[in-house]
């Protein structure tokens, strides 16, 4: 079976074992999804949804984070892990959405990945899921290992990963793609323990043959 056949049925098997996967971060509308998502940098979304659920009623606008104390912050998102650079970048960036872009969140790639903090799968997620602008596919740790696996990239940078999907995964299941390989992930392709028997994938998967 060639590559992009092998994609149709990849997605095919995962659409059908998982028919309404979303994406599981909580927010309300874009500021929301960019907070959100820089925060779940190195930490569960279930711990930042955590988070997010005092975070957002405490800072309600743009200018609620852009005058944020760094020191506040911190302390506010403590507990999803490297909050130092992540609350910097928090302020970072609704300042640049503030002073610079005049309160308008961007809806392009070039500009969006311009704000601190923001790198093309943080970009892929809220212009996709935030605005239903589809310009890439987000690559997270779960895609990254498991595209691998399943043999669709020998690359191991996210950049380069996505390049190689984003010339074999058809355009208009690039949004969905990242969600159901992230659900596949968090259900029975564990980067600890791979429970080969329970995939979907497994007869189309070569990390799962003997």
């Amino acid at each position: 079976m060639k590559t992009n056949q092998r994609v149709v049925e990849i997605i095919r098997r995962l659409k059908k074992k998982y028919p309404l996967v979303k994406i599981p971060l909580h927010f309300a509308n874009p500021l929301e999804l960019l907070v959100a998502t820089i925060l779940s940098a190195q930490c569960t979304d279930e711990r930042v949804n955590i988070v997010t659920q005092t975070l957002f009623k405490k800072y309600r606008t743009l200018d609620d984070y852009a005058r944020a104390r760094q020191q506040d912050l911190e302390a506010d998102i403590h507990s999803t892990g490297f909050f130092r650079n992540k609350a910097k970048n928090i302020i970072g960036a609704a300042r640049m959405l503030r002073d610079v872009l005049g309160g308008n969140m961007p809806r392009t790639m070039e500009e969006i990945i311009a704000l601190p903090g923001v790198a093309r799968k943080t970009g892929n997620i809220v212009l996709g899921h935030g605005f239903g602008i589809v310009e890439g596919i987000a690559v997270d740790t779960h895609v990254l290992r498991i595209s691998r696996l399943l043999g669709l990239t020998t690359n191991e940078t996210p950049e380069k990963i996505e390049q190689d999907l984003m010339k074999i995964v058809p355009k208009s299941e690039w949004l969905h793609f990242s969600l159901l390989l992230q659900t596949l992930g968090r259900d029975v392709c564990k980067a600890r323990a791979r429970n080969h028997a329970a995939c979907v994938l497994s007869a189309v998967c070569p990390s799962s043959l003997p």
